[in-house]
């Protein structure tokens, strides 16, 4: 069971869309850091290379790997461990836990005996800035055949290297896919009959016929509102591309004043003043309130990481039938193409240079990218990894399992995600401003004012180093 701690920490990450893998501290250039290693640059023995032994893995060796033990536990790991000890090589593999993985494994970094495959994540990850020089690059498991005969980069979706790649390196692969949308009740919506909302225009009705049975449009809980930012960035990039997305990424001057932020945060506050928001959210833990959508069915839409089904199990009504949509354009006139969604990889995975058996490390890592293996991460975790056409038509019987797979098939390459947010650190000073902007206590201008001037702040900071998005 992840701990709270972690499990808030582990969804932080996924929400700002640097992800563990461009989480820099700040000061730190990544520029001065030396190229990253590749090829198999260990100490260890290294066998023949062939088909079946793409990276020459040493016959009866052992790998060594430490999982980060969170949400998604290790299992999956120790399933790829048991395929792979069927190969030919007889090679085995060692998988431990931790929750410690900075604590725990600096040292053996430091000591020159890391181990062969880490899962760099959660609240005590190690600082990306102090590995970057001693990791493998990755390009080459790409470029490998999955256990299927398939060239595995052609079976993966769009866009999984950008979490993992700095000033060119391709360093860390990052296995299950997040999808931000917002969630509902298929059922509660039928029973009622709402309509699904297919821009920002179609939210003033359904707040007004969700009033009218008793329930609230949205809902938040205090740790959670910049889940609310993330809905109103998302879906302005989705209205306007680039135009919106690079001057908020790079920090640009009035580049909260876009005129499509300000159109949905102007459609949001209405939403707030006519009473469709559940009030007294800053004052609500962030599952409490959950539950409050989930269980008690108090509000029709919540906006999340598509984490959200986990982490309810075990405080959704039974016949809740949890269904996603993507986060919504502003009107019918976007700018991007039919189906753009925020979809971004997460659970790094990296493969030291200095360890006794990196071959090993990616030959683990491509035994996970088989079939075999995403198909029963899917299914057991009920999350869809970076590879596709793994999810059956039912979901395993999850029906937001089935929504992340119509969205990201629908969305094909057209995918974006969004790093500034939590690159520089800046969710904590967000929080409180989103809250009071929930809370109604907050005008547009208000917020407008506030989301920029710690904009500014950062951006004037010389202290802080600046990392350019494109």
């Amino acid at each position: 069971m992840e701990t709270k701690d972690a499990s808030i920490s582990r969804r932080s990450l996924l929400r700002g869309a640097a992800l563990a893998a461009v989480m820099v501290p700040l000061g730190v250039s990544l520029a001065s850091c030396a190229a990253p290693g590749g090829g198999g640059g260990g100490g260890g023995a290294t066998g023949a290379v062939s088909a079946d032994n793409p990276f020459g893995v040493a016959a009866n060796s052992k790998i060594d790997a430490v999982i980060f033990n969170g949400g998604y536990g290790i299992d999956y790991v120790e399933n790829a461990g048991k395929i792979l000890d069927k190969g030919k090589t007889g090679a085995t593999v060692k998988v431990s836990s931790s929750t410690k993985i900075a604590q725990e494994l600096q040292p053996r970094f430091v000591a020159g005996n890391p181990p062969d495959l880490i899962d760099n994540s959660g609240a005590n990850q190690i600082g990306w800035n102090t590995i970057l020089d001693q990791l493998e690059t990755l390009d080459d498991v790409l470029d490998a055949n999955n256990l299927e005969g398939t060239k595995i980069s052609d079976t993966l979706y769009g866009g999984v290297k950008d979490p993992g790649t700095f000033n060119g390196k391709f360093v860390a692969l990052n296995y299950v896919m997040t999808v931000y949308g917002i969630w509902y009740s298929d059922k509660v919506f039928k029973d009622n009959g709402f309509a699904v909302p297919k821009t920002w225009q179609d939210l003033k009705a359904l707040g007004e016929a969700a009033k009218a049975k008793g329930k609230f449009l949205f809902l938040w809980g205090k740790e959670a509102a910049t889940y609310y930012q993330t809905m109103v960035v998302d879906s302005a990039v989705i209205q306007g591309g680039d135009d919106v997305r690079l001057p908020l990424e790079n920090l640009k001057e009035d580049c909260w004043s876009n005129p499509v932020i300000q159109n949905i945060l102007t459609n949001f506050y209405d939403l707030i003043q006519a009473g469709y928001v559940k009030p007294g959210g800053s004052g609500t833990q962030f599952t409490a309130a959950q539950a409050q959508w989930s269980n008690d069915e108090a509000a029709l839409l919540y906006p999340s990481g598509s984490w959200i089904e986990n982490e309810m199990k075990d405080a959704t009504a039974k016949d809740f039938t949890m269904k996603g949509i993507g986060e919504l354009p502003y009107d019918d006139k976007q700018t991007t193409p039919a189906g753009t969604l925020r979809a971004e990889a997460g659970e790094p995975f990296i493969v030291p240079t200095k360890a006794k058996n990196p071959a090993g490390g990616k030959e683990l890592l491509r035994v996970m990218l088989s079939k075999e293996s995403a198909t029963s991460f899917a299914k057991s975790k009920l999350a869809p990894t970076i590879v596709k056409g793994i999810v059956p038509d039912d979901g395993f019987g999850s029906t937001a399992l089935v929504s992340q797979k119509e969205l990201l098939d629908k969305a094909g390459d057209n995918v974006f995600t969004i790093k500034s947010f939590n690159l520089y650190g800046m969710n904590s000073d967000q929080l409180p401003i989103w809250n009071s902007f929930l809370e109604g206590k907050m005008t547009v201008a208000e917020i407008t004012s506030q989301l920029q001037a710690l904009t500014d702040k950062i951006r004037n900071d010389s202290s802080i180093t600046k990392i350019e998005i494109k």
